[in-house]
């Protein structure tokens, strides 16, 4: 497919548009959605729109189907997104979007565990209407097609995609927190797992910040085992890339709102209902995430701590309708009720009311007008994704007048750290934010506001989507990259005839799944007579020197290898044993840190029946090879994040390998011990071959001048990839024929 011939396909819970009937006409209006409003700024300048030939948005419908066929049979123009709204059974959707998505996944990620509701329908209801997306997506996707999935209601839809069109670039965004294993974990095993293989069907997975990123790498790790470098995971059959990608606003439409007349005629309406007070303004969503009681229980502190703001200071709060159908909401709101009138009750005075309390919409041009004149913006969530709200108020204040008291809980704390970052839940601290922002000097406001503003200008929404698209066009060109690396029967041949054509040449091959398969049991991995006579062959040609560098202790390789002209490589190069020398330790190696890491791996060997500690001269090693598989997994899992605990800020190494927990000595890998042989022989050819993550050390310290293969599937740092470790010795036993 041309470059130019690509759509981008959007694909969100809910379609940003809305059909009206007016009279006999039917009408496709935008709603307000950040989304929607950010995607259509981005693709209103036309060098951006020109990328692709066409942009589909596919979304739940909340309009009937006779209406939106009436709306087609009409051919109205429907702007810049084609409108593909995806038609779902109400009761199946009330199960899934109040059901799982916002009774179990909303709570769960925002870390409110007690309000998660755990129904296996709901959960079930979720699964069919991901999978009704998917069946809608894939009638018009094409190949060539960028596919760009949005939020925790269709955690489902990338792998569903994926097992139907292996080759299309899809990505994901999600636009609240990704919350830390230990919350994340609380789901039904087959939820997470399903959700995590979900999100892994895509090509790049964006959050907002840094420390979502961290809690999904770490829950894929633990979850599915997946490990992960610079924020690429490694999957057997490619690699998938998890980034922070901050959303941002249209900086400039908010910036410039109050040079309109109609946001001018708002502010002068607005400043002369509240004739020398400081105004406090904040709006929200309806939602217990949102902080909105503490909110005015700190207002309240401030009014009891500081009297002297009485009949000076107003506080107007507006909170928008959302999911009333959902008990815990309407909850919420009466709460909220209460509160504002026990506060009005308790300091109002015949000419003041400290509280003026909305609950609607609020339109564009009085939302800028409100932001535009407040004195400070109380942005408190006590957990939220971003929090756009925080960055359209630091951009409305033009004139860098103004103050930002946000929660440290925000994602947008992150980028906006001049703001007066509070405790969502200390009232006392709030209090003290708000006494401190009404009194701060008007250049002490002027320089945070203009260090905001810089920041937002420099990321705003149109970098947000330009560095997604961008970004996921890498990950797609590294893919490829990756399916080149397969050792066809041209490079396979191009190998040999290096080898032959040199006069001097070093064979570095790892031993466990290299030069043998794994086996119950580490001492039952024997080398075979066949294998033995194969390695002495290469050996003994004076022009080829040949290591096996291991895991494996001294001992075993030199019963092993004895008769055999090769250099020994021991435990990952702690020790070598070079042709007719003896044994020599590459650096004095203290072994006291034995005694701090033993008693864990005994601990796990307890409770995992099958499981054993193996300790070599210069590493422990716990083996769950012979362990049921569930089990094992799951406890060497919850190891893995013991020992990265313990030896943190350490000198010690933790080595995720194949059904093995090793711990060693930092310093001490086989590329540093590949390094020293191949400086000291310099010869003409060096071939490595390894299978593990240990010998990805070596793949990457020898990448500038040997050939590099890694055996069997999965991402690796290895120039080329072999399919077995039968394959691994066809291959050597071409270098000698």
């Amino acid at each position: 497919m041309e470059e130019s011939d690509r759509s981008l396909v959007l694909v969100s819970n809910r379609l940003p548009f809305q059909l009206q009937e007016e009279g006999n006409e039917v009408l496709l209006k935008q709603s307000d959605g950040g989304l929607v409003t950010a995607l259509k700024s981005y693709f209103d300048t036309a060098s951006n729109r020109s990328a692709f030939q066409q942009i589909k948005w596919f979304g739940a419908a909340d309009f009937p189907e006779k209406r939106w066929k009436k709306f087609k049979r009409q051919a109205s123009p429907t702007g810049e997104f084609t409108v593909e709204p995806v038609f779902i059974e109400p009761k199946t959707y009330s199960k899934y979007y109040n059901g799982f998505c916002n009774a179990t996944l909303w709570p769960l990620f925002h870390y409110f565990p007690s309000y998660v509701v755990y129904e296996q329908e709901y959960f079930e209801k979720y699964e069919e209407v991901n999978e009704q997306f998917a069946e809608e997506v894939l009638k018009t996707l094409r190949p060539g097609d960028t596919l760009w999935i949005h939020d925790y209601q269709l955690f489902l839809l990338p792998q569903l995609i994926r097992d139907k069109m292996p080759d299309v670039s899809i990505g994901f965004f999600l636009h609240i927190p990704f919350p830390s294993y230990e919350v994340f974990r609380l789901m039904h095993r087959p939820w997470k797992e399903k959700i995590i293989r979900g999100l892994l069907g895509a090509d790049l997975i964006g959050f907002h910040t840094h420390e979502y990123v961290q809690h999904f790498l770490k829950s894929v790790r633990m979850v599915l085992g997946y490990d992960h470098a610079y924020r690429t995971i490694s999957l057997p059959d490619r690699l998938v890339k998890a980034d922070m990608f901050p959303l941002g606003i249209d900086y400039k439409k908010f910036n410039t709102a109050s040079q309109q007349p109609e946001v001018l005629a708002q502010m002068e309406d607005i400043t002369k209902n509240f004739p020398d007070k400081k105004i406090i303004f904040s709006v929200d969503r309806l939602d217990y995430t949102k902080g909105v009681t503490h909110r005015l229980l700190g207002f309240e502190q401030l009014l009891k701590d500081h009297p002297e703001w009485i009949e000076k200071v107003v506080f107007i709060m507006v909170v928008v309708p959302s999911r009333q159908i959902i008990s815990k909401y309407n909850e919420r709101r009466i709460l909220i009720e209460e509160n504002v009138g026990r506060i009005n009750g308790k300091y109002s005075t015949l000419s003041w009311q400290p509280v003026i309390y909305r609950y609607n919409q609020l339109g564009f041009e009085e939302l800028c007008a409100l932001y535009h004149v407040a004195d400070v913006a109380l942005i408190t969530p006590l957990r939220d994704g971003m929090n756009l709200v925080a960055k359209e108020y630091v951009a409305c204040c033009s004139e860098q007048q103004g103050v930002l008291i946000l929660s440290e809980l925000a994602g947008a704390a992150n980028e906006l750290g001049e703001a007066l970052l509070v405790n969502p839940l200390d009232t006392v601290e709030m209090a003290q934010a708000i006494q401190q922002a009404l009194m701060m000097p008007p250049e002490e406001q002027r320089r945070k506001m203009q260090l905001m503003q810089q920041r937002l200008t420099d990321y705003d929404v149109h970098s947000w989507v330009n560095d997604f698209i961008y970004q996921l066009s890498e990950i797609k060109q590294q893919q490829k990259q990756e399916e080149r690396k397969f050792v066809t029967p041209s490079i396979r041949r191009e190998i040999i005839q290096s080898f032959h054509e040199a006069h001097t040449r070093n064979l570095l091959l790892d031993y466990d799944g290299t030069l043998v398969a794994y086996a119950r049991h580490p001492r039952e991995a024997v080398p075979d007579k066949d294998l033995l006579k194969l390695l002495a062959t290469l050996g003994a040609d004076p022009k080829t020197n040949l290591t096996i560098i291991s895991g494996r202790d001294s001992q075993v390789l030199e019963n092993w290898f004895k008769n055999v002209p090769v250099n020994l490589v021991a435990e990952h190069g702690a020790v070598i044993k070079r042709v007719d020398h003896t044994w020599s330790q590459e650096t004095e190696m203290d072994q006291a840190w034995k005694n701090a890491i033993r008693p864990t791996l005994e601990m796990f060997t307890k409770r995992c029946p099958g499981s054993f500690v193996e300790e070599k001269i210069h590493t422990l090693a716990w083996h769950y090879r012979n362990v049921e598989t569930e089990l094992g997994f799951t406890r060497s899992r919850e190891l893995l994040d013991t020992l990265f605990h313990l030896v943190r800020n350490g000198q010690l190494q933790v080595i995720d390998g194949n059904k093995v927990i090793e711990v060693r000595l930092a310093g001490v890998d086989k590329g540093i011990a590949a390094r020293k042989l191949v400086e000291e022989s310099n010869p003409d050819f060096v071939l490595a071959i390894g299978d593990d993550k240990t010998d990805e050390d070596m793949f990457r310290i020898l990448a500038d001048r040997a050939v590099t293969i890694k055996v069997g599937p999965g991402h690796s740092v290895a120039q080329y990839s072999i399919a077995s470790q039968r394959d691994v010795i066809r291959l050597l036993h071409e270098l000698v024929s």
